[in-house]
Formats: C-alpha cells, sequence, structure tokens
C-alpha cells in the first residue's frame, strides 16, 4: 500500500533551511517524486509560508518561497464543504489554529500522515497518524 503524507508548514520551512528533520522530509518527497508515496500539502499552508517568509526576510524571498513549493511533488489541496466542516468540528473541539485545523482536516481527509513540527499538533494523534520531526530546543 502506497502511503501518504500531509506536510505541516513547519515541515516544509524545515526542508527549506535545512532544520533537523529535513532529511526525513526529503526521503517522503523522493518517494513522491517515484510514485512510492504520496505527497499533499494544505492550500493554507502554501498562505503561511508566503507571509512568514515575507514578515521574517522580505518580499522577494516569499515568491522565491512559492517557487520552491511548487517545484516539489506535492499536490495542493484547496478546501471544500467536507475539508472545511471536518477543520471547523477538529476546531470546535481543540485549541488549534485556523490553519492548524485545516492542515489537520486536510490530513484526515486524505487518509494520510501528518508530518510536522508542531507540539500542538500532537493532539491530533488521536485521529490521525502524525510524524512528529525534531522540536526546536530553547536556548540555554
Amino acid at each position: 500500500m502506497v502511503k501518504s503524507y500531509v506536510l505541516d508548514t513547519s515541515a516544509i520551512f524545515t526542508l527549506a533551511k535545512a532544520e533537523d528533520g529535513s532529511n526525513t522530509v526529503e526521503d517522503i518527497l523522493i518517494a513522491a517524486r517515484k510514485g512510492r508515496s504520496h505527497a499533499y500539502m494544505s492550500f493554507i499552508s502554501l498562505m503561511e509560508l508566503y507571509y512568514i517568509t515575507w514578515q521574517e526576510k522580505s518580499e522577494t524571498a516569499a515568491k522565491e518561497m512559492i517557487i520552491l513549493v511548487k517545484s516539489l511533488p506535492v499536490q495542493r489541496v484547496d478546501s471544500n464543504e467536507r475539508i472545511t466542516l471536518s477543520a471547523g468540528r477538529i476546531k470546535a473541539h481543540h485549541r488549534l489554529s485556523v490553519a492548524d485545523a485545516f492542515i489537520a482536516a486536510t490530513a484526515m481527509d486524505k487518509d494520510a500522515i501528518l508530518v510536522h513540527k508542531d507540539p500542538e499538533l500532537e493532539i491530533i494523534s488521536k485521529y490521525i497518524e502524525t510524524l512528529a520531526l525534531p522540536y526546536k530546543r530553547g536556548k540555554s
């Protein structure tokens, strides 16, 4: 059976910034490119990648991030009524951001493993399989 993955915004940043866990994301993308897995990303992650990169760096860097994402073997999943209502149910029951609720709902809709670096998304492991990348450590 071919595995499916939804890459959270943090997973894409992990890859782009070559952070701990980037090798795991690379392996998923290599498998997707070879047709051995499916890789998805919620539409809302595209927005997050764009605005966060713009705020942290520049508009040019944000545009370059979008070009990078479009070059990856990742299928963007746009919202639909089923995903929207699922995200609403998740949001009603858990203290997650709207973006995280949509990302989790996308993983549920695709029956996919949610790949993330966000401790807040651990609650989603009640409903679907998650793959947590190494969390950032605080400065000592």
